[in-house]
């Protein structure tokens, strides 16, 4: 991810091909069995027509942009791990893990969004837990607490902690997350993925120096929600 000369590059999530593939194969199959017995009339071109479009929005869905950070001094800076809106910008009380106030800040990715997530410090992995829950709309504040989702925890080279939540949506029902306990991390690197509408939110000291803002557009890997302190 950190070649200069790849960063415009668009390919497939690994997550993808799959379904992908299988959505592919079967469009063509049902289509071959409504043309050829040329009894469907324009039902036929019909189905066709929506099969295409909704092949291009999984195709859209999957794509998996590589990005790298600007700029190459990334010290105490917290880049967005998605792309999508920020909902939420607030002190709360974290009791998953820190037992203690944090700044949350909540970006939501929506179905058009790209849904490749990047780590959005550097440091070491500590934690990743997984916790089964409910599939509230993504955008709503009790989706983080109620909700499906992942946790990792990153220790920063200066010994900061922070956390990342993946969160699942309505209709998102399957959480990748890539690392494991130990793993070095950098943000030019993949998180996780997740399917369909979703959340990801970062937890983060309370006196860090927040520099984003409500319903803001996030770009991950590029746009910098805050310095840590």
């Amino acid at each position: 991810y950190m070649a200069e000369n790849n960063k415009n590059i668009t390919t497939i999530n690994k997550e993808g091909k799959t379904t992908l593939a299988t959505v592919l194969l079967s469009s063509i199959a049902l289509n071959i069995v409504l043309f050829l017995p040329n009894v469907f009339g324009w039902y036929s071109f019909l189905v066709a027509v929506l099969s295409i479009l909704f092949f291009l929005l999984l195709l859209n869905f999957f794509r998996n942009p590589k990005r790298v950070f600007p700029s190459e001094d990334t010290d105490k800076v917290v880049v967005a791990p998605a792309d999508g809106s920020i909902v939420a910008i607030e002190e709360v009380d974290e009791l998953d893990y820190f037992n203690d106030r944090r700044v949350v800040i909540s970006i939501f990715m929506s179905i058009f969004s790209v849904h490749a997530n990047w780590f959005p410090v550097n440091g070491t992995v500590t934690k990743v837990e997984h916790q089964k829950g409910n599939f509230h709309a993504a955008y709503k504040a009790k989706s983080s607490t109620e909700n499906e989702r992942s946790m990792v925890i990153i220790k920063t080279p200066e010994g900061e902690e922070v956390m990342v939540r993946q969160i699942a949506g309505a209709c998102a029902r399957r959480i990748v997350t890539y690392p494991k306990v130990g793993d070095k991390c950098h943000i030019n690197q993949h998180l996780g993925f997740i399917k369909l509408g979703s959340r990801v939110d970062v937890y983060l000291p309370v006196n860090s120096l927040i520099c984003a803002k409500i319903n803001q557009k996030t770009k991950a890997d590029i746009t910098i929600l805050a310095k840590l302190p």
